[in-house]
């Protein structure tokens, strides 16, 4: 089942200290105990959804250690590590030992490449999603394709631009920036693909170049929903779970949530805006092992 085992671990260091994107805004406050309960409003809407979550501790070195997503890609018992951003460097050797702990084969790229985890690389079926660019290098990409047999759909989304229409260069990490710098903040798998119909993915146009846009309208393996930049960029609308039957999104996205219905499919809404300050949300919070 899609989804069926996800890991996370906890908002209790949750901060905003370390400004790795564009959703961290200058002077504001992060309410920890308000983070901390809409984590556990994530974990058990994600449990009535019918997934099997695996808790551990968070790193007490990093504020962005509640966003699991993004420490490995997890395909058959084995774990392709992450290599994160600077001030999250600390979470790699944290994430490989809780890994390691529950029984996967840890494995990492031969070159000192960017990777993101499953932010950048969502499977669907023998298909996997990248993006790159920000947090991720395509070199990175094509090797975890490779590695776990599947058929990597090459995406680019839109850097963040200064005044003068130039890319922008994240202060804390040194590395390019963009709203859509994971290509979960702009792509989600609904459903796999199956005997007895094609996947479903939905994703925002209007955040990819129109390279990539072209390359999602040629799909012929799924089928796709459209989510309007509003919802995807104000409501974090593409950054959700599907179990396959049931969809844990945002609570602020009602068009994205009437076509999944639209589709068959159950929704779960629980509440998240404490979270978001980090640039993340729900499907951010949770690896799929």
């Amino acid at each position: 089942m899609l989804n069926s085992t996800l890991l996370m671990s906890s908002a209790h260091y949750f901060g905003n200290d370390h400004k790795l994107n564009p959703y961290y805004e200058d002077g504001a406050t992060v309410d920890t105990a308000k983070a901390e309960t809409e984590h556990r409003g994530i974990m058990d809407a994600l449990r009535r959804a019918g997934a099997e979550i695996v808790t551990v501790d968070a790193p007490p070195t990093s504020q962005d250690g509640v966003y699991t997503a993004n420490w490995a890609l997890v395909r058959d018992g084995r774990a392709l590590m992450a290599t994160l951003p600077p001030s999250r460097q600390s979470e790699e050797a944290w994430a490989k030992d809780r890994l390691t702990e529950l029984g996967y084969r840890i494995e990492h790229l031969p070159q000192p490449w960017r990777f993101s985890g499953q932010g950048d690389a969502l499977v669907c079926g023998d298909l996997v999603f990248c993006g790159a660019g920000y947090r991720s290098d395509e070199a990175a990409l094509e090797y975890a394709a490779q590695h776990f047999g599947l058929e990597r759909i090459q995406l680019q989304t839109l850097p963040l631009l200064d005044d003068a229409g130039r890319p922008v260069t994240n202060v804390v990490s040194g590395w390019p920036d963009s709203y859509w710098y994971d290509i979960d903040l702009t792509l989600a798998v609904l459903r796999e693909p199956d005997a007895t119909g094609k996947g479903l993915i939905a994703y925002c146009p209007e955040a990819f170049t129109p390279e990539s846009r072209e390359v999602l309208a040629c799909l012929d393996t799924v089928d796709t929903i459209e989510i309007s930049e509003q919802e995807a960029s104000e409501a974090f609308a593409c950054n959700l779970v599907s179990t396959g039957t049931t969809v844990v999104m945002s609570d602020r996205a009602p068009q994205l949530r009437a076509d999944v219905e639209s589709a068959g499919l159950s929704v779960i809404t629980p509440h998240v805006d404490e979270l978001a300050k980090g640039g993340g949300y729900i499907r951010c919070t949770s690896l799929w092992i």
